[in-house]
């Protein structure tokens, strides 16, 4: 009796001992952490900048609360109010001037990431986005001592959304960038910046995501997504690891109140410092150039072309003359591969493409009938936006629309070409073609790959395909053709 009491004694000391030290273990870990973080601010902070912007603009001011970037900014269209909100919370309210140019304020934040030194000048090269300094007349920096200077843009890219501005003085350290390839989801990063003009504001979270391509913020984008908390005024400021390396930029917030709602943007730092670095030596971008329009293959589109899966991106159309038909990329290829890397979607692409330096020759594998082949393709340079990813447009009297051939009246009244398709002339509201995208002025030039020359054309391929109950279409609408795939009951 006597042993198991003191067995007893001896497992209920030990376990209060384990409790214990597994407490004093857990609270020094948490220490541990709060000093990274700590570490990190004390090494970022300095190279970390408040912009603040003055430019004119003659739109009058319809609302007491502004935008930080004026009327014209992301801020203020319509679709950045998905981001952002229709109002600022912290925001200083601007009085009405209902004619006339007007003074505007705005604000946001970037970091130092690189340093020039010479005889005659000495640059520190400030890194933020397009966004926060596009309408800029007047740009001011302060640092973290409170030292303020006046800069000036060195080059923007509103593609990117990445600007460069400099400023005469090699006083403050260049942050350290980082590979921003190697980032995981779940990783700790650190988001420093202005929110609200509330200066040096750190805020920690973790990487939600990796390679957010169908944003539609930029016209390129491979954002971060995290959920460090970043909000308006933060535009521009560092993501940075725990080594304190930059990771990204911060960018974007989505939002239904206009604050922080948990999913922030950030542009990758390796794209970003490419561009910045391009702006610095050139003053402006080179991008490749295909000359192809793409788009990302669905389900059905995949087993239209009869694909085993839907890996890759289908080629809708190749521009004559371009560096694609050269090479002798066809409509109707699907390309699973670029530079040996398997292609995943329409912004993977176009980023891996627009990087690539104009004249450099790049191997494109490609599906075509069923079969696997290798191209080459010399890279062009990108003078206007090439390389564009497309969406929905559609097709008949089952499926809720009538087509006509095209006649000369026609193709005045539609600018399109006669013999080249045929032409829609009313959409059923609520039918098939109207779900799906048709409109009037919509061109049918294929049905099952088979060209459209006149309506009858039109209508047979619709009657063929009446047992399959499906359509393969390649449509176009403006400038642009796409394929798309029609099913019905």
């Amino acid at each position: 009796m006597k042993l198991i009491r003191i067995i007893t004694l001896f497992f209920i000391t030990t376990l209060t001992l384990s409790t214990g030290f597994a407490r004093d273990n857990g609270i020094e870990s948490l220490r541990q952490s709060s000093k990274s973080f700590a570490s990190v601010a004390k090494t970022v902070s300095p190279s970390v900048v408040f912009i603040k912007v003055e430019g004119k603009t003659s739109e009058a001011i319809r609302s007491p609360f502004r935008s930080p970037f004026g009327q014209r900014d992301p801020f203020s269209d319509d679709f950045l109010k998905h981001f952002f909100g229709e109002s600022f919370p912290g925001l200083q309210p601007e009085e009405k001037m209902p004619q006339g140019k007007q003074r505007i304020l705005g604000q946001g934040s970037g970091f130092v990431f690189k340093v020039n030194g010479g005889l005659l000048s000495d640059t520190a090269y400030i890194l933020t986005n397009n966004h926060v300094v596009k309408n800029a007349e007047k740009i001011s920096v302060t640092f973290k001592d409170g030292r303020e200077y006046e800069a000036k843009v060195t080059g923007r890219d509103p593609k990117s959304d990445i600007a460069v501005i400099e400023i005469k003085n090699r006083d403050f350290p260049a942050l350290k960038l980082g590979d921003s390839s190697k980032l995981e989801v779940g990783e700790w990063v650190v988001a420093i910046g202005n929110p609200f003009g509330l200066s040096h504001t750190l805020t920690v979270g973790v990487v939600s995501a990796k390679g957010r391509t169908s944003i539609g913020i930029n016209d390129y984008e491979d954002f971060i997504q995290t959920d460090a908390a970043i909000n308006p005024g933060n535009s521009g400021g560092p993501l940075v690891n725990l080594d304190g390396e930059v990771v990204g930029i911060n960018t974007a917030i989505f939002t239904q109140s206009g604050g922080y709602m948990g999913i922030g943007f950030s542009i990758p730092i390796n794209m970003a410092s490419e561009i910045a670095n391009q702006l610095i030596d050139e003053g402006k971008v080179s991008r490749g150039y295909l000359g192809i329009i793409i788009q990302n293959l669905t389900g059905e589109l995949a087993e239209s072309f009869n694909l085993k899966n839907k890996k890759g991106i289908l080629v809708s159309e190749v521009a004559k003359g371009s560096p694609a038909e050269k090479s002798g990329l066809k409509q109707g290829d699907v390309i699973i591969a670029y530079r040996g890397k398997p292609v995943t979607d329409v912004g993977d692409f176009r980023n891996q493409v627009s990087l690539t330096v104009p004249g450099k020759q790049e191997k494109l594998t490609i599906i075509r009938n069923g079969r696997e082949k290798q191209l080459m393709v010399t890279i062009g340079k990108d003078s206007v936006d090439q390389v564009v990813a497309k969406g929905p447009a559609q097709s008949s009297e089952q499926l809720g629309l009538t087509v006509q051939t095209i006649t000369d009246d026609l193709a005045r009244q539609f600018n399109v070409r006669p013999g080249q398709g045929v032409v829609v002339t009313d959409v059923k509201p609520g039918s098939l073609a109207a779900m799906t995208g048709i409109r009037v002025g919509t061109v049918i030039l294929q049905v099952d790959r088979k060209p459209m020359k006149k309506a009858s054309d039109f209508t047979q391929a619709i009657e063929n395909a009446g047992s399959n109950k499906r359509v393969l279409l390649l449509v176009r609408s403006g400038n642009s053709q796409h394929y798309i795939v029609l099913r019905w009951q």
